[in-house]
């Protein structure tokens, strides 16, 4: 997102405006009120007489509630103005906005207030890509409210715009001639409502309209709900609580529910491109929040296994048993060609999806669950093997099957440069990148204990765990980079190491799939200076022929994947190690104001002296808001045993006391405790120091 931009959500309802408040759509920035992938408003600008306003400030009231405090233009430096305005903006079914305009001049004024209103109906997509629409627009006025509408063919979307003060409407807006008293107020409530006619999604009023100030209190109560449900943090550095805090409640703003979810909310990917349902980004950050929200967990499971492949559909990229990738409900998958409506082009979310299910259970006990999604568990087993392997050769492979507009790589580094030779070149298709083989591994490790342990199918346990075992043997083989100590990006299609040093090695940590005689090699490559920043680990190391620091996949920090590679260390007994990844991730939290965007630079800590930002990255987004809470678990050593959790704790020295209170599971509620007594490189010293220098 840029800067300047003020953002409010709702789950996939969101509103991006300027400072002031106002909306002009444009080409580089996602503004307008957006929901299910399409843009219903492109332009909300006021003015007073003719003229815009000067912002004064910003409050930022609830993650669905901002408000704007605003004086007309005056000309010149010092704003000394007798009138002020206030603009209170709620998201829900669309928005509803209280307008408020004081007048603190002993003298009467006269003014003319204009709401200038328009919408492109965009898709998403066609404002990432901006792209031209193709159908037809009709704007009338009914029943005193502004009604904007768009068709093409079947696809039909609207937007209601209407008030309780009387205006005068007209089709670009509504004008409103005042004349406020000595020491008074004018006040209107102006309300914009979403509908997509087609699809039977509609609304006759925003949620704030519907309940009043009850709608916003409903919400407000919702969210103190949910914080109240969450384990409480205690610790002696500050900014850990607010970046804990700030990770529950933009969770809580991502909460999704589909109309194909039947009321249950899981995790929309992230703000603005990915307000929708993922099936990895959702279930990794499932996994991130287990022990804080394990709610989140069950619905991805209920919501994705509903949605499971079921045929072989070349445009889908869609097989049996195959894991959904994207849902969108957009204007262009259903004309133009792009099948993300569904869309199953993912390699990683089958394997991953029995991942969650068994760690789902180890910490909640819930076998019915286990039980209820047995079919999809298998089917996603059979996938592995029947499926994923193109090559033959025992290891999951990718090759989009539509060659228009499917995903080019289908691994989480989805983006087209992604995976690479040391020298930069780029292997053909199909193939084979390293983590899905991790994924497989563990899949089939964690199947096995289902079967044996809940559907009471040994037979299957036995294969399952043959198969693992072969995997992890032949793996260990093919993909070890001998002369430099790491594992292969990937296979290409003949077989050879896509040699490049990249993060997806700790990911194979996090699995399980290394050989314990080659772990401590990975992890002091983890931990080198190509990898490791100070801030976090780079996607791919520097000094390969791709890297660039400010590169998508190529060189960038992603807390995500940063919060993996530490769980991978702490699970291979890099305890030390973890922590340090811990507390360079959280340290950057601190300049992100807790709220750790999808990806940052990757450039040396002691270079830059602080997080340089990616120009286009997510924010707020899932599983970077999840990273947080998986450091916490990493940190504190937390890990389901039976009826029982175990807490190890190794922290960073920075951190001091660490309470982590109430954690939900089948053991009921639980504490955990710990002390820093890591010596990372001194970060709180560091904050001191970078404190000074921004002071």
């Amino acid at each position: 997102m840029s800067g300047g931009l003020v953002q409010i959500l709702d789950g996939n309802t969101f509103v991006v405006s300027d400072d002031r408040g106002d909306i002009e759509a444009s080409l580089t920035d996602p503004t307008g009120l957006f929901s299910f992938d399409t843009r219903f408003l492109s332009k909300w600008v006021l003015t007073i007489d003719g003229e815009r306003l000067n912002a004064l400030s910003t409050d930022d009231l609830h993650y669905f509630e901002t408000r704007f405090f605003l004086v007309p233009g005056t000309g010149t430096v010092y704003v000394d103005s007798k009138v002020f305005v206030i603009r209170q903006r709620a998201v829900g079914n669309g928005f509803h906005e209280e307008l408020t305009i004081l007048n603190h001049d002993d003298q009467p004024v006269d003014m003319t207030v204009r709401i200038d209103a328009a919408s492109d109906f965009a898709d998403l997509f066609e404002v990432k890509d901006a792209l031209e629409k193709k159908g037809t627009y009709k704007t009338r006025i009914e029943n005193n409210e502004l009604v904007l509408g768009y068709e093409r063919e079947t696809f039909a979307r609207a937007t209601r715009i209407g008030s309780s003060a009387t205006g005068r409407i007209d089709k670009a807006g509504i004008t409103f001639k005042l004349r406020i008293e000595p020491h008074g107020e004018w006040k209107t409530s102006l309300d914009v409502v979403t509908a997509q006619v087609a699809s039977g999604v509609t609304h006759n009023r925003t949620k704030h309209a519907k309940n009043g100030r009850r709608g916003a209190s409903s919400m407000m109560t919702n969210l103190e709900r949910w914080l109240a449900a969450a384990p409480r943090v205690e610790c002696d550095w500050d900014s850990l609580k607010s970046t804990y805090r700030r990770s529950l409640v933009d969770l809580a703003a991502l909460r999704f529910s589909p109309p194909v979810g039947g009321g249950r909310s899981l995790p929309a990917a992230g703000l603005p491109w990915f307000m929708t349902m993922f099936g990895r980004d959702s279930i990794f950050t499932s996994l991130q929040a287990l022990p804080f929200t394990p709610e989140l967990a069950r619905t991805t499971l209920e919501v994705l296994g509903d949605w499971q492949g079921s045929r072989v559909d070349d445009f889908r990229d869609e097989d049996p048993g195959r894991i959904l990738h994207e849902l969108r409900y957009g204007e262009l998958p259903a004309f133009e060609q792009r099948p993300h409506s569904p869309y199953y082009g993912s390699a990683d979310a089958t394997p991953l999806y029995v991942v969650l299910l068994d760690e789902y259970e180890r910490w909640t006990g819930d076998t019915k669950l286990v039980r209820e999604r047995e079919r999809e568990a298998r089917a996603a087993l059979d996938w592995i093997d029947g499926y994923a392997d193109l090559c033959d050769n025992g290891y999951i492979s990718y090759k989009r099957r539509n060659e228009e507009t499917g995903l080019e790589n289908q691994c989480w580094k989805d983006s087209w440069d992604s995976i690479s030779y040391r020298d930069g070149r780029l292997p053909g298709f199909p193939r084979a990148t390293c983590e899905l083989q991790g994924y497989a591994y563990d899949a089939k490790v964690r199947g096995a204990r289902l079967a044996r342990s809940v559907w009471k199918d040994d037979a299957l346990a036995k294969r399952l765990e043959r198969e693992a075992a072969d995997l992890k043997r032949r793996f260990n083989r093919d993909f070890w980079v001998a002369d430099e100590g790491y594992f292969a990006l990937a296979l290409d299609a003949d077989g050879n190491q896509v040699d490049a040093l990249s993060s997806n090695n700790g990911h194979l940590l996090w699995s399980g799939i290394v050989d314990a005689s080659k772990a401590k090699s990975v992890a002091r490559h983890l931990m080198g200076p190509r990898l490791f920043s100070g801030w976090g680990i780079r996607t791919l190391a520097e000094g390969e022929g791709r890297y660039n620091p400010i590169g998508y996949h190529v060189g960038t920090v992603w807390p995500f994947d940063s919060s993996f590679v530490a769980w991978g260390l702490r699970r291979y007994g890099f305890k030390d190690e973890a922590a340090q990844v811990a507390a360079g991730l959280l340290d950057a939290a601190e300049f992100f104001e807790g709220r750790l965007p999808e990806a940052f630079g990757g450039y040396e800590r002691s270079v830059t002296r602080y997080p340089v930002q990616y120009p286009t990255a997510c924010s707020p987004q899932a599983w970077s808001t999840g990273a947080p809470l998986l450091l916490l678990r990493t940190m504190l050593g937390l890990e389901p045993l039976g009826e029982h959790l175990i807490v190890d704790p190794v922290l960073p020295a920075g951190i001091g006391h660490l309470e982590v209170l109430d954690i939900p599971g089948r053991w009921g509620r639980i504490d955990a405790f710990g002390r820093g007594r890591v010596d990372v490189d001194a970060p709180k010293g560091l904050r001191r120091q970078l404190g000074a220098a921004r002071a």
